[in-house]
């Protein structure tokens, strides 16, 4: 089961950057759950964080496989990454973009972790068939 930390935790972020690439290669369910923990935060700033797939770890796909929308406040904010549609993917890394506007210094600075899980395949299946039972 994966459960790593792409950026680790207390991680002071002032531009744009990328995560090590991570193994995905064994993974039995194609489902990781991302947790974006923006713990400091100015204001009139923003981080963005894109997920990037890759066959050998080293050439990525040219297009995002995912997103997690622009981030203004501090908190957790979690996204579920589905690699089923992600053809001969084995590696994946997280890419983040900050933005930083109105007085003040023109640099952003974050604190941020992002931490991705493996869930399970059948904690999946039970939350797709409650979705499926509400409609």
């Amino acid at each position: 089961m994966i459960d790593v930390f792409l950026v680790p935790e207390n991680t002071t972020v002032t531009a744009k950057g990328d995560s090590e690439p991570l193994d995905i290669s064994g993974v039995s369910n194609p489902a990781l759950l991302a947790t974006l923990s923006v713990l400091k935060i100015v204001e009139q700033e923003s981080i963005e964080i894109l997920f990037y797939t890759s066959a050998d770890g080293t050439t990525w796909e040219a297009k995002p496989f995912a997103s997690l929308p622009q981030k203004f406040y501090p908190g957790e904010y979690p996204m579920l990454l589905d690699l089923s549609q992600t053809n001969g993917a084995k590696f994946v890394r997280a890419h983040w973009e900050v933005n930083r506007w109105g007085r003040g210094p023109a640099t952003p600075s974050f604190e941020i972790s992002l931490r991705v899980r493996e869930i399970a395949a059948e904690l999946l299946q039970e939350t797709r068939s409650k979705a499926a039972s509400r409609s």
